[in-house]
């Protein structure tokens, strides 16, 4: 990594552009310091503390939700827009033929995720004003108060959009996952001094620190093997003549990455198991915030084994649900035929897709076991252990790595295109 990073720095054009994502990265970062006026920061940080979706939304603003800062809302609207746009294509014909158009069609794709960011910007934050408000956390809550709070986010949260664009464009990698990067490495001298303060205070010893920092690095290991770890689904194409050509058969792959779906999968879980909760505590003194937080049967109480086999179940779920909506088997087996291409041993057409269905359904089963493991591993640490109120999930171990590798092949892939000099000297 080290050479690569060596080699790119000495490329004239390749410094350029790192160069300019260091220089986007510190907008970033100077932005995140300036505070929306009117919020009582310290009363909102300890919201971000219960375990409900606040502190799921701080995860991925890297902190800025609890100190509310311009960018309390990250690029949350445009993931959520891009995930939506993704269901959409499936679910709508004239966004399915838009897929399929190349660059023409993705570019107009793209276009109408912007479009809805905005409007999930917009409708984000009223809802994060309206739920605030509830807790008190408002210094003012007249109307002009409110729509300069509002005012704020919203545009800084478009601004994020453009920046994460800029990053892609002019940068290196993709500029939206870049900036979640960096909020979840930002985290990280917290966690360092979360630790530092429990040993200062004889909760845990050396020892427990150094099997907790083994145990951390373990999962760093697994989580980097199964991002690189694919199956491979042999295909080969039969000779053809073509006019007065003739094309010889190859013997290729289709790859599928065992773990293309973890992230998505806790993300649709984790909100699913935090909602509940979220909802209730509007009304703290009612039966029903009792039954879902006080109730040690309840599947939604922090730490328990319910919660946690409940957790598991769903991130299961999900990962077999995001590979169906995602990958088309029908489709697959479909454009295989019209390439004269067919797995040995099976036949073309509905037993190709049947095929592939099946090795579908074993990776998403393998993948959401391996997710559900990664993110069920620190609520066990969390209530089974003294290291309590450690910023350590499984979520962003996930985006971490897979932000960091697929930056890296582009990296290195720019240098591979810079440096080729060919066969012919």
């Amino acid at each position: 990594m080290l050479s690569t990073l060596r080699n790119a720095w000495r490329t004239p054009e390749l410094r350029k552009r790192l160069l300019y994502t260091l220089l986007f990265v510190a907008i970033y970062r100077m932005g995140s310091h300036i505070l929306v006026p009117g919020v009582d920061s310290s009363a909102l940080k300890n919201l971000a503390n219960q375990g409900t979706l606040f502190g799921f939304y701080d995860l991925m603003t890297g902190g800025a939700f609890s100190r509310f800062n311009i960018f309390a809302m990250g690029v949350i609207p445009y993931i959520n827009a891009s995930i939506v746009m993704q269901l959409l294509t499936i679910a709508i014909p004239y966004l399915e033929q838009l897929s399929k158009e190349g660059e023409d069609g993705r570019k107009k794709i793209q276009n109408y995720t912007r479009y809805a960011a905005v409007a999930f910007a917009l409708l984000q934050s009223f809802t994060t004003y309206v739920l605030i408000a509830n807790y008190g956390v408002l210094k003012d809550n007249s109307k002009m108060s409110v729509f300069l709070i509002m005012l704020i986010v919203t545009t800084a949260s478009i601004f994020l959009m453009w920046l994460g664009d800029q990053i892609t464009v002019k940068g290196i990698g993709n500029g939206v996952s870049l900036l979640i990067f960096i909020n979840i490495i930002s985290r990280m001298p917290v966690t360092i001094n979360q630790i530092a303060s429990l040993q200062s205070f004889e909760e845990i010893n050396i020892v427990e620190v150094i099997i907790f920092i083994v145990a951390v690095a373990a999962l760093l290991v697994a989580v980097v093997v199964m991002s690189l770890a694919e199956r491979r689904i042999p295909v080969q194409y039969a000779g053809k003549t073509v006019g007065n050509k003739t094309f010889r058969g190859q013997s290729t792959h289709i790859p599928i990455n065992l773990n293309s779906s973890g992230v998505i999968a806790i993300i649709f879980a984790s909100s699913v198991m935090q909602f509940p909760k979220t909802i209730a505590q509007f009304w703290p003194t009612s039966p029903v915030f009792k039954a879902i937080v006080g109730s040690k049967y309840s599947p939604f109480k922090d730490n328990s084994w319910m919660y946690m086999i409940t957790f598991f179940v769903l991130i299961l779920f999900f990962a077999w649900f995001y590979t169906q909506i995602t990958f088309k088997p029908d489709e697959m087996a479909e454009n295989m035929h019209k390439s004269s291409g067919f797995i040995p041993g099976i036949r073309p057409g509905d037993h190709t897709a049947r095929h592939i269905e099946r090795v579908l359904n074993k990776v998403s089963f393998i993948g959401g076991t391996f997710a559900a493991l990664i993110a069920v591993f620190p609520i066990y640490l969390e209530g089974h252990t003294n290291f309590k109120g450690i910023y350590f999930g499984g979520t962003s171990l996930l985006i971490v790595v897979g932000v960091a590798m697929d930056t890296m092949r582009q990296l290195e892939s720019q240098l591979v295109m810079r440096h080729y000099q060919g066969f012919l000297k």
